[in-house]
């Protein structure tokens, strides 16, 4: 299986993501600079954290007009496989690849904290290694994180299986104490339409190992290589 890490300027979460993907695949990823195009013999794209383009404009806004997002439109309309973490996720809305927008947090402050997940579908390439239900940490480190779409879009999304994870407690309920930025509908990360899209928010990839504090988002990885490798 073969990855690559989109780097924009003020990305700083790609080495982060590296370590996650080459620790579950054995193989270190591609970093591809936000002017290249070349996506040949990819299995998956991977946009990190960070602040691309010092998050001028709206977040993720100057990215989505990079030369490699061309390249990986392209690349998600053959079907390939692409995942947004935080400013990922941002840059995913922005360049029309999953419905809605990321606004500033509810709190206007920055939250750089951990966070609880409950996993709202299993059975794809990035979920299949949880339960339906089951309740994750990890930890988030936004300014923009309060997802956003009208009530029509989120009709869909919910109807369609498209949440893919929602603030919960450590027990696993919705409570909107446990919705830090002010998400709707408590949604931290959704699918595309074919559900190999993925954007959220918290960074999984940051809990992969026991010297990090735990591995609670490793089976996010595990589930992908599955997938992608079989």
């Amino acid at each position: 299986m073969k990855s690559a890490i989109v780097v924009f300027p003020g990305t700083n979460r790609e080495r982060d993501m590296a370590i996650a993907l080459t620790q579950s695949t054995g193989v270190a990823p591609k970093i591809v600079f936000h002017r290249e195009t070349d996506l040949t013999g990819i299995d998956l794209v991977v946009l990190p954290g960070g602040f691309s383009h010092g998050d001028y404009l709206r977040s993720g806004a100057m990215a989505a007009q990079s030369p490699v997002m061309g390249a990986v439109r392209a690349f998600a309309a053959r079907g390939g496989y692409v995942l947004g973490v935080c400013n990922g996720f941002q840059i995913l809305t922005e360049a029309g690849l999953l419905p809605g927008a990321l606004l500033r947090n509810a709190s206007l402050r920055f939250l750089s904290r951990d966070c609880y997940l409950r996993v709202e579908r299993t059975g794809t390439a990035y979920t299949s290694h949880w339960h339906q239900g089951d309740v994750f940490r990890a930890p988030m480190a936004h300014g923009d994180g309060n997802y956003f779409a009208d009530d029509e879009t989120l009709d869909r999304l919910e109807g369609d299986g498209r949440v893919a994870f929602r603030y919960v407690d450590a027990t696993g309920t919705p409570d909107v104490r446990a919705n830090f930025n002010g998400s709707a509908r408590n949604i931290a990360g959704i699918f595309s339409d074919n559900l190999r899209v993925l954007g959220l928010m918290p960074h999984p990839e940051d809990l992969v190992d026991p010297l990090m504090g735990g591995v609670d988002g490793k089976p996010l990885f595990d589930s992908i290589v599955e997938v992608l490798a079989a």
